[in-house]
């Protein structure tokens, strides 16, 4: 039987024309699939979006002992501790540049405020994450126990800081606590990452409670309330609530932004809580909180979660910056009988649309204000604060 033989070039020609032909009609395919959904982050990030003294530490709390979480407490602060000599608004850009970094697990944005060789302990509140307490930060803990920051400030603090960033990229969320935003919409960029999978939780309190527990806290505010009010880095005591009038009205801002014709990628993806909600029915506030976060109550943290809210008495001066257990309902009604009613007045003068806003009832006497029968946190109604109210009418 005859050979026939075939010019090599004529079969190079051959197999070229025929993968192009093939790479065509796989293009052409491709064009009419429909395009793939694009797949989030790996990673879930939570933003407890808050002021001061408004129980958002209590909160950080409820995620940071999670077994599943990271959490930072306001690393923000290493910004403004840096920049203090700018205001809250100037500032805004820097922080939220620092929190995308934290979010992604990048600790390398620490150079810019902390260029010396550092440990645990150079950053801001580090003792109160348990994340950094336990492995693989610190070998003393293990990731499923309950930790306390005075035993994490003994055993842990001398880990190198390169621990924060190791730790961080093993758990499934990483949880922010921060009370140095005043503007929702400087947080767009964020929402609009796709690197990122970001949840807002915004905690708010009745600003007269905020305000009785600022005054046990003047000195450790006043840098803060400098940069609030555009000192030019002068410290000032809010005497005359100029502090707490812009903090009510941020409040009032994010709310707004976030339920008046809101833009789609907020869709599930802001919930507002408000404090007394949570300590008059933890369980159930907490659960929600964690369903929106697409985490699960463990046994473990429930029965944590009721000690530290059930303790004797609404706690000392000396603890106002710590997590202890304490009378959680007795400490949101304090200022009812700590408070003198003309500072009633005022605060309820500059802070009025919050109060009003957010469901607490004004008091019109020293009566009222002392009657604690007198219920002052009107009822919330079902989907309240949360996205799906959008197309409801208030």
């Amino acid at each position: 039987m005859a050979r026939i033989r075939i010019p090599s070039a004529i079969v190079i020609l051959f197999v070229t024309v025929q993968t192009g032909f093939l790479l065509f009609m796989y293009t052409r395919h491709s064009s009419f699939m429909p395009p793939q959904s694009e797949e989030k982050p790996s990673q879930v990030h939570v933003l407890i979006l808050s002021s001061w003294r408004s129980g958002s530490s209590f909160v950080g709390q409820l995620f940071s002992q999670h077994p599943s979480v990271f959490y930072l407490m306001e690393p923000a602060w290493h910004v403004w501790v840096t920049m203090y000599q700018n205001s809250a608004k100037v500032l805004h850009m820097a922080v939220r540049d620092l929190v995308r970094s934290v979010f992604l697990c990048d600790m390398s944005v620490f150079d810019a405020y902390m260029p010396w060789k550092r440990n645990l302990s150079d950053l801001f509140q580090w003792a109160v994450s348990r994340a950094l307490c336990t492995a693989p930060a610190c070998d003393s803990f293990q990731r499923t126990d309950i930790t306390s920051e005075m035993a994490c400030k003994t055993l842990c603090g001398r880990y190198p800081f390169s621990k924060v960033e190791e730790a961080c990229k093993t758990y499934s969320h990483v949880v922010i606590k921060e009370v140095r935003f005043f503007d929702l919409k400087v947080l767009y960029p964020l929402l609009t990452d796709p690197s990122l999978n970001l949840k807002i939780i915004h905690l708010v309190r009745d600003p007269r409670a905020v305000v009785k527990s600022r005054e046990q806290s003047v000195k450790a505010l006043a840098r803060d309330n400098g940069i609030v009010l555009s000192t030019n880095g002068t410290e000032v005591e809010d005497s005359k609530y100029k502090v707490m009038q812009e903090i009510c009205r941020s409040h009032v801002q994010i709310y707004e932004t976030a339920t008046l014709k809101p833009p789609n990628f907020l869709k599930d993806r802001y919930l507002m809580i408000r404090f007394e909600d949570l300590v008059r029915d933890p369980l159930s506030e907490i659960s929600e909180m964690y369903k929106f976060a697409d985490l699960t109550l463990t046994p473990t943290l429930k029965s944590w979660i009721y000690n530290i809210t059930h303790g004797e008495g609404p706690g000392k001066k000396k603890e106002a910056f710590r997590i202890t257990s304490r009378d959680a309902v007795s400490v949101s009604q304090a200022w009812r009988n700590v408070l003198s009613f003309q500072k009633i007045k005022k605060i309820q003068e500059v802070c009025k649309g919050a109060i009003n806003m957010l469901g607490y009832q004004l008091v019109d006497s020293e009566r009222e204000q002392r009657d604690l029968s007198f219920d002052l946190v009107l009822p919330r109604r079902p989907n309240q604060f949360s996205w799906s109210s959008f197309n409801t009418k208030r």
